[in-house]
């Protein structure tokens, strides 16, 4: 058993005020799984363009101009994506949400017994299981709510479509500008090669960064990442060096 943790690695208060004040903000939403997302795939798309006009031998100002449609063009068709995917998980939690009251008004005795199994399972029993069962089932909006998170897996945040969007196309425009830089500025020789560098300084900052959320190290973070992206890298410029024969 751990004992004599530090206090600098204690993530937040425990004085009953802060629990009070932390307990009425409640849980915020994360959009984390959002910027990751867009931030890997504007790269790697972005990225894709630059390596296969590249390998075809065209010219920097053909490379920049199908790099800028790409980050406005996939980058708003997958923002456009993850609104109406996170719309349609809030559309169906409604849809269950309304199911759950349609349950309980037809049959309460046996929503009251779906309760019961719930906790019992969780180690409730005799008086305490009876009286969490009336507690819990005396008010129906929490009645409902404890059967959307129970039995259907309901997250007790729901997300907001608009920003999931907006965060994935942000992450997608300013991690696929990555790529195009080195052309921004004179198309030297070798930009190919620094772009690849950066689009990988790239996908290893977006693991770090992602660490702060996870138990992770943030350099086994980083790496994992940045193996990943590279992959995806990899094989989007082999198939740009496959194709490259169609630009003659």
């Amino acid at each position: 058993m751990v004992t004599n943790i530090p206090d600098e690695i204690i993530e937040h208060e425990h004085s009953p005020e802060a629990i009070a004040r932390r307990l009425e903000e409640g849980p915020q939403a994360n959009y984390l799984r959002d910027w990751v997302f867009g931030g890997i795939d504007g790269a790697v798309t972005t990225f894709a363009i630059v390596a296969g006009v590249a390998g075809a031998a065209l010219s920097t100002k053909i490379i920049l101009i199908l790099g800028a449609a790409n980050l406005l063009a996939d980058g708003f068709s997958m923002a456009a994506g993850n609104y109406s995917g996170v719309k349609a998980e809030k559309d169906d939690y409604e849809r269950l949400r309304e199911m759950e009251y349609r349950h309980i008004l037809a049959t309460p005795e046996g929503e009251r017994e779906e309760i019961r199994q719930i906790f019992a399972a969780k180690g409730f029993k005799g008086e305490d299981l009876d009286r969490a069962v009336a507690i819990i089932t005396e008010c129906r909006e929490r009645w409902v709510q404890v059967m959307l998170e129970e039995e259907h897996g309901a997250p007790k945040v729901e997300r907001s479509a608009i920003k999931a969007g907006l965060v994935t196309f942000c992450a997608f425009f300013v991690c696929g500008t990555v790529p195009l830089a080195p052309f921004l500025v004179g198309g030297a020789a070798n930009s190919l090669a620094i772009a690849a560098g950066m689009t990988g300084l790239t996908f290893f900052g977006i693991g770090s960064l992602k660490a702060k959320w996870s138990t992770a190290p943030w350099w086994r973070s980083g790496l994992e990442t940045l193996t990943i992206g590279m992959i995806a890298a990899g094989v989007a410029y082999g198939v740009g060096l496959a194709l490259k024969g169609l630009a003659g």
